[in-house]
């Protein structure tokens, strides 16, 4: 348990809380969380799921017409063939990260990750006894890897590459040609790719690609997706992994050994929104761009602010290196001077020093107020 990490954005949460109980207003910037409801036509899914008496134990690898749904929905928006049995249908999209992991890595084993990123990826890499090998993410290549700085970290003790895509925390995107070169890399190595995609839906230029559509890496590539971002489901605990049946075998039995399976009713809701209208997810990708834009240029107008305009996600990354101030501190001075909840950085990863992780997943108005805030505390702090 001592090499278990955590997310520090609850940690934010949960002290940005304790000042508005106190009687402070807070702009919260720091949860990846949509700010929208879930679709309708979702929530009455499920309400008649409830009603029909989808209450009970499912399978543990997911229903069959709900897998042979996802299998459609993935062979469809990647290019790739996959059926049913390639997929597994877990409670959330962390299982997808931890599963996985779990059946892959012995002790020992290196797993190369992206740094600045989730920092479930190295949590759980140090859990499970692997060692992690960060590879810095470059903001001048829309925060893709240095490529060449891959290539020299690839090793006989490389099992695992963690690849994501549209990217949290930086908002960026992996140019195709890039994901080209990385399967060229990988693809005669005795490894898995495990690619998260959970933002695969929330892009504004070019569609992000998947590894997986590349010659021979279908059957070294993990593909994690959900609903959490997508449908604004992030309560729901929805997710699932498309794999070589093999290692969907091995996710069965951890299933099997920790939830048994995944809500039958809330599987009910998944087929809906894959299935139903998809215009409240255009929607809402749409006010994305358009806070996205405005959120990134007021950010720009910052003294000492720097910001790279988002190519998917929901998230801007600043570079705040002219401020003068460490990430982790200023970070913290935001919340208790300007009432602005947002993340460090380095909360992601050393490599994310220099920057802040701010989620516009919140009002238009409340954004430009917090520019503002932030440009009072800055005037204030640098003159």
């Amino acid at each position: 348990m001592s090499r278990i990490g955590t997310e520090s954005a609850f940690q934010v949460l949960a002290k940005a809380r304790a000042l508005e109980a106190q009687g402070r207003s807070i702009i919260h910037l720091e949860i990846g969380e949509p700010d929208f409801a879930t679709p309708r036509h979702v929530v009455e899914a499920a309400k008649q799921a409830l009603d029909d008496g989808w209450t009970h134990y499912g399978p543990p690898q997911g229903y069959p017409e709900f897998r042979q749904a996802i299998a459609a929905y993935v062979s469809r928006t990647r290019g790739i063939q996959v059926g049913p049995e390639n997929v597994s249908v877990v409670p959330g999209g962390k299982p997808i990260l931890f599963f996985p992991m779990l059946a892959l890595i012995e002790p020992g084993d290196e797993v190369i990750y992206p740094n600045p990123g989730f920092p479930i990826y190295e949590s759980m890499i140090r859990f499970l006894g692997g060692v992690p090998v960060a590879i810095p993410l470059v903001e001048h290549r829309s925060f893709s890897f240095d490529l060449d700085m891959l290539r020299s970290k690839l090793s006989h003790k490389t099992k695992l590459l963690i690849l994501n895509s549209p990217q949290n925390p930086t908002g960026g995107v992996i140019p195709a040609e890039d994901i080209a070169a990385i399967a060229g890399m990988v693809r005669g190595l005795d490894l898995m790719v495990l690619s998260d995609e959970i933002y695969s839906r929330i892009f504004y230029g070019e569609p992000p690609v998947s590894i997986a559509s590349f010659p021979g890496m279908l059957e070294k590539t993990i593909i994690l997706d959900g609903f959490s971002k997508t449908y604004a489901m992030t309560g729901w605990r929805l997710g699932y992994g498309v794999m070589p049946t093999w290692l969907v075998e091995a996710v069965n039995l951890l299933m099997v050994n920790s939830n048994s399976c995944t809500a039958s009713f809330v599987q009910r809701a998944g087929m809906a929104a894959l299935d139903g209208p998809q215009d409240d997810v255009d929607r809402m990708i749409a006010e994305f761009r358009r806070r996205g834009e405005a959120f990134c240029a007021g950010l720009n107008t910052l003294p000492g602010f720097r910001c790279r305009p988002p190519e998917g996600a929901f998230y801007a990354f600043p570079n705040i290196r002219d401020t003068g101030l460490g990430s982790h501190d200023l970070a913290g001075r935001l919340l208790q001077e300007a009432g602005v909840a947002c993340l460090s950085g380095t909360a992601f990863g050393d490599y994310g020093e220099g920057y802040l992780r701010l989620s516009y997943a919140n009002s238009y108005e409340n954004l430009m107020e917090a520019v503002e805030r932030i440009r009072k505390f800055l005037t204030k702090t640098l003159s």
